[in-house]
């Protein structure tokens, strides 16, 4: 027997079509029992149990339709979510196509701004990498000045004091010798004049000039 009262969504449609064919006839065994009961009941048991073996059979009829029309909408059902399904599949169903197109087209804005932030980024690093290029020159630059300042005031100091020697030796070897030509002069008055000696003079003056050319250079 079906629970006439348990209406889901299949039970409900059937339920509304199966009264609807069926009002007339339960109307008309429901006049039957209230007219049974004015009179007392008249009947004998055998119209009782013909009457009551035709409200089953019209019962298990009544069942059997209701079957029948649930199954029916069930499989209608059923093709139509399975034609849904079909149609989400080739990409045809508007409740496919319209979250689609709101995903493609925010895929779309977010790859957009990641190509902007990308060079965005890019000029950047650019940026960042000339400015350490710059900076590197600079400070090359701002080395090779403070060494060559460096270098050169070495070099001054050396040269000035090179001078200095040289200044100091060649007084003292002139008077070394002065002293050694009187000697001599005193011992040989009528001797010749030999060569001149080298004088360390002559050597620090060379230097002196080496020095120069490897200062120039630098």
């Amino acid at each position: 027997m079906v629970n006439w009262q348990n209406k889901d969504e299949t039970g409900e449609d059937c339920y509304s079509v199966l009264q609807a064919r069926s009002s007339s006839k339960t109307f008309s065994m429901c006049s039957a029992c209230t007219d049974c009961g004015i009179r007392n009941c008249k009947m004998d048991d055998e119209d009782c149990e013909r009457r009551r073996m035709e409200c089953l059979d019209e019962m298990s009829n009544l069942e059997k339709q209701f079957t029948d029309l649930k199954d029916q909408l069930y499989k209608e059902r059923l093709s139509q979510v399975d034609a849904k399904l079909q149609e989400v599949i080739a990409g045809k169903a508007p409740e496919y196509l319209e979250p689609l197109a709101a995903l493609q087209e925010n895929m779309q804005i977010r790859t957009k701004v990641a190509g902007i932030y990308r060079e965005l980024c890019l000029e950047s690093v650019k940026n960042k990498y000339e400015c350490e290029i710059q900076a590197s020159r600079q400070h090359c630059e701002s080395e090779k000045l403070l060494l060559y300042d460096t270098v050169q005031s070495e070099l001054e100091e050396k040269i000035r004091r090179l001078e200095e020697d040289r200044h100091s030796i060649d007084i003292t070897s002139e008077l070394w010798n002065d002293e050694l030509q009187s000697r001599k002069k005193r011992k040989d008055p009528f001797s010749p004049d030999k060569k001149k000696p080298v004088v360390v003079s002559d050597i620090l003056s060379l230097k002196s000039s080496i020095i120069l050319v490897v200062f120039t250079v630098l």
